[in-house]
């Protein structure tokens, strides 16, 4: 549970700090003082208005004409300069802001794409909902991290404007003032500190949650439509927004008190000044307009002093992005693994498996024992084996995204490798960059590209949708099959040193997909590949064979090609 003590400003210094010391210090620091400038002028603007106003509210009750229209025409003085100094600041907060967004979501961005972090993401990490915490927390956190700083920068411009007036007016108001701020803060922290920004964590999970399961319906209405699932997932996204609701329910019990307590502990500042001075102004010691600046004076003391009070229900949920966003950046930073025995791996120009082990990630299995073989430049490798028995597991140690096991893999750069996975992913682009991806490759002509749509049999596509540069919800429109050929024609265009294809032509009929190993087979690109049929064992060197208990045998084709 989250709790204001130390820990929490720690966890917010090591989110907030590297920007200040960052590349873009100067541009941050040049805006946060030219920010405190217009503080301080809003500062000077508070209490020469506030003199004002009792200026001409004495002159009104001394009937002094004269008097009134100066004051007033004082006023008007002071609101031609301080109304573009409000304007201003809050721009300058806002820009601040928006700057501090960008480069807070290019670094958790950079470091959920780096080392597959994104790939490592599941339910067994404690992280949910990563896309809710980069594209809304981080936003959250940069502007609440403005206006609170800035809320206790003015307080503390204000109590010091403001503290020499009242003095001056009235030394048993401040001594009141500071003894009221102080009871009002403890009893705020202590009765709804750990309680309201707890609840207000799990709203941000839970609302998460909620989302996130409308979302895998748009993502999987295909499936759910001849699946006729629609009561079943509707039964799961009530569940999800009934946690929402149980939550927010408790939530606004919890801020009920909180507000009870902070209307009541407001409103009496009301009276409170006028009871304490009355009897001087009464007595004629005071004039009214006095008695007006000393009640002015007395809010915005108190509204410095009690800040946390005020602005609780927001602090509690910043508090609540902190610790998601916290913990967050150290799922990202931890090295993976941890202490545990994993596989090692290096740098080759071949494949090089040398006594592997494979176990499921929780080592509840052994999927593979002891293997050791090379994939020479130029060879051809079939995998096979019955279902769950480690073979795709294989595929993904070998591309570095299966750590659980022990032994050594070498392999070349990722650039030199490119996989290919039984259901291709279709970003969203155009035709043309459905076929360049996932590498950045000059721009080919495009007679070069439906070439290679005609060799892979879809010799019609971009005519059909409209050209290449069509853009589309390609993962929509075109069948699994049809994806599966356009990542056969990434292949052949991008013509890596290795190719790793997971049951990538599942989808395809005997022809289509003889066809396509055919091209692979003639391009020179060395495969390694997992497969069902027994024809394609032809366009294969060698076969490794998984059986039971974690048993393999590696033999070769007697017709490769």
């Amino acid at each position: 549970m989250i709790v204001l003590d130390r820990a929490l400003l720690k966890r917010f210094c090591a989110i907030a700090a590297p920007y200040w010391s960052g590349e873009e210090k100067r541009l941050a620091r040049g805006l946060l003082a030219l920010l405190v400038l217009l503080l301080l002028g809003q500062a000077v603007f508070a209490v020469l208005l506030n003199e004002q106003t009792g200026e001409f509210t004495s002159a009104l009750a001394a009937k002094d004409e004269s008097r009134f229209w100066t004051s007033i025409a004082r006023c008007l003085g002071v609101l031609l300069v301080g109304v573009p100094v409000h304007a201003f600041y809050y721009y300058v907060r806002d820009r601040l802001g928006v700057h501090w967004r960008r480069w807070l979501t290019r670094r958790y961005l950079d470091a959920y794409l780096a080392k597959q972090v994104y790939f490592r993401l599941d339910a067994r990490s404690g992280i949910d909902n990563p896309d809710q915490r980069i594209a809304e927390d981080i936003g959250t956190f940069t502007q609440k991290s403005l206006q609170f700083l800035l809320v206790v920068a003015g307080a503390l411009l204000q109590l010091l404007a403001f503290s020499g007036v009242l003095w001056s007016i009235s030394r048993e108001l401040v001594l009141f003032l500071f003894v009221y701020a102080i009871v009002g803060t403890i009893v705020t922290v202590l009765l709804f500190g750990k309680v309201l920004i707890g609840l207000n964590f799990y709203q941000l999970k839970r609302e998460a949650d909620f989302r996130f399961s409308l979302v895998r319906i748009r993502e999987n209405a295909e499936a759910i439509a001849f699946y006729a699932g629609e009561q079943l997932e509707a039964r799961q996204v009530e569940r999800h927004f009934g946690e929402v609701f149980s939550n927010y329910l408790r939530l606004i019990r919890v801020q009920l008190r909180l507000n009870l307590f902070q209307y009541a502990f407001s409103f009496l500042t009301v009276i409170l000044p006028s009871a304490i001075i009355a009897s001087r102004v009464l007595s004629g010691e005071l004039e009214v307009g006095r008695a007006i600046q000393a009640a002015g004076a007395f809010a915005a003391i108190l509204a410095a002093l009690t800040v946390i009070v005020d602005n609780f229900d927001s602090f509690s949920k910043f508090a609540a992005g902190i610790e998601r966003l916290d913990s967050f950046a150290h799922f990202m930073d931890a090295r993976e693994g941890g202490d545990e025995e994993h596989i090692r791996f290096s740098t080759d120009t071949r494949v090089l498996i040398d006594n592997l082990t494979l176990w499921t990630p929780q080592r509840e299995r052994t999927l593979i024992t002891g293997l050791s073989m090379v994939i020479e430049p130029g060879g051809s490798l079939m995998i096979v084996g019955s279902s769950g028995c480690g073979k795709s597991s294989l595929l993904r140690a070998i591309a570095g995204l299966w750590p659980s096991g022990r032994g050594r893999i070498a392999r070349p750069p990722a650039g030199d490798m490119l996989f290919l996975p039984q259901r291709p992913y279709m970003l969203l682009g155009s035709l043309r960059s459905q076929l360049l991806y996932p590498r950045e490759l000059p721009r080919r002509d495009d007679e070069v590209l439906l070439a290679m749509l005609r060799q892979v049999n879809l010799p019609d596509i971009a005519e059909r949708f409209g050209g290449l540069d069509a853009e589309l919800d390609w993962a929509k429109v075109l069948s699994v099959g049809e994806q599966q050929r356009i990542a056969f024609a990434r292949l052949l265009l991008a013509q890596p040193r290795y190719a790793i294809l997971d049951e990538a032509s599942s989808a395809l009929d005997a022809l289509n997909e003889e066809h396509l190993y055919g091209l692979l087979a003639a391009s020179g690109i060395t495969y390694v590949s997992v497969a069902h049929r027994p024809s394609l064992r032809f366009y294969h060197r060698r076969v490794l064979e998984f059986g039971d208990d974690a048993r393999w045998v590696l033999y070769s084709v007697s017709r490769g090609v």
